[in-house]
């Protein structure tokens, strides 16, 4: 099993945290593990996007021209990156902010409206773990108990009990996603 995914939008969304919450679990759950964040020199409002590979053998180069999943969340983002998907994979995005939308027949496109779950859930802190919600339910590549241990990694233990909300939201997009 091998896994190579990029996550890609404005900084300020959560992409280089979803990343890196996500290569956690991928630890958690004994897989080998690459985490390549890339951002501008802004640290909000300026694009950001990270490489993720999960395998359960050794990974070669943390440095890919394609992808396997891609998970965007702004026009951007889906103009750089629906190309560079593989044929077969699978493109997850959040329609809110996209004027285009994807056209591409031979891969799986899953709208996730991330943006109206956070609405719902009164928490824009919430929009990274709705997207990586979706992302476990179209792969699941970890499980979810792994990426509440990863949570617990990454997060500040002052944060910890932020944890239950996180998981919320998670389950929720994986609810947006399944439907």
């Amino acid at each position: 099993m091998k896994e190579e995914i990029v996550i890609a939008g404005f900084g300020g969304q959560g992409v280089l945290s979803m990343g890196k919450i996500l290569a956690y679990a991928g630890l958690m759950d004994n897989l080998e593990v690459s985490w390549m964040p890339s951002y501008g020199p802004e640290q909000r409002g300026g694009t950001a996007n990270v490489t993720v590979i999960l395998s359960d053998k050794a990974i070669s180069s943390p440095v890919l021209d394609s992808f396997d999943t891609a998970v965007v969340l702004n026009q951007q983002s889906l103009d750089k990156f629906e190309s560079r998907v593989k044929a077969g994979g699978t493109l997850i995005y959040d329609p809110y902010g996209i004027h285009r939308l994807p056209t591409r027949t031979d891969i799986r496109v899953v709208a996730v409206d991330a943006m109206g779950a956070v609405l719902e859930m009164k928490n824009s802190k919430t929009y990274n773990m709705i997207l990586l919600g979706a992302l476990l339910q179209c792969r699941p590549i970890v499980g979810i108990d792994a990426v509440i241990r990863g949570l617990r990694k990454t997060l500040p233990e002052r944060h910890h009990h932020l944890i239950p909300l996180n998981e919320e939201a998670l389950r929720k997009g994986m609810t947006l996603a399944g439907a």
